[in-house]
């Protein structure tokens, strides 16, 4: 497994063999999307967040060709979509209580749903409007400590649920798992753009959210190709396994 450090942030290129091991392990697991990444403020609260989680994964498949190309790398994509796939199929067979945080009512009822379909017991938590820059939910605290919830989902946007996942962290001195996957359940709900393994798997994701919500989606990925610009005038430091 190789591990990258850029922007002062760790990343480790993980394969299937080898998650099999990293989702049993406590910690935050994130992953950066490459708009994320191009409109990162360096020593924001967002900055902080990821170099202080223990798995940050290659969800962007920009970052990831741009590393393949230009450092021959051989770096893998592992997105948060594929990753929750996996991680709900493990969940399956454990009996660990799992607790969600979600954007909205809508969403909250059908994430529950599809958790119940895969024999899944869950609680939900509609988070509130957060100030991205300062995150302080004790209320949220108290509710995952009453469900004496080990695993932590926190399907928000990015740049807001890296933030909570890490204040989380802190608060539970890093003995849950808290996993801040994004839009990756409503991909396998239905409720987003309908990716499949197929478009994950050559990097179209991007393509597919600009024609389900073309208005929202377009400027998004459209602002990311600064992301080329950061990527080379920042070093990059490749680490030993």
């Amino acid at each position: 497994m190789k591990k990258i450090k850029f922007l002062n942030i760790t990343f480790k290129n993980f394969n299937e063999k080898k998650i099999k091991d990293i989702i049993k392990k406590n910690g935050l697991f994130v992953f950066p999307s490459g708009p994320e990444l191009s409109n990162l403020r360096i020593k924001s609260t967002l900055h902080d967040s990821l170099i202080n989680s223990d798995h940050v994964f290659f969800d962007s498949g920009l970052f990831v060709l741009l590393l393949n190309i230009f450092k021959n790398s051989n770096i893998s994509k592992f997105s948060g979509y594929k990753f929750l796939k996996i991680f709900l199929n493990f969940l399956k067979k454990e009996n660990k209580k799992v607790f969600l945080v979600n954007p909205n009512l809508q969403l909250s009822k059908s994430y529950k749903k599809y958790m119940s379909s895969l024999n899944i017991k869950c609680n939900t938590y509609i988070a509130p409007n957060y100030n991205k820059e300062k995150i302080v939910d004790k209320k949220l605290v108290k509710l995952i400590k009453k469900a004496n919830a080990k695993i932590i989902i926190i399907n928000l946007g990015g740049g807001v649920q890296e933030v909570l996942g890490y204040f989380l962290k802190k608060n539970f001195d890093n003995k849950v798992t808290i996993i801040c996957t994004g839009a990756a359940m409503a991909f396998l709900t239905k409720d987003q753009a309908p990716i499949n393994t197929f478009f994950d798997k050559f990097y179209m994701g991007w393509l597919l959210r600009i024609l389900f919500k073309p208005n929202i989606y377009l400027p998004r990925y459209f602002k990311a190709i600064k992301f080329i610009i950061i990527f080379f005038t920042n070093e990059i430091i490749f680490l030993k396994s």
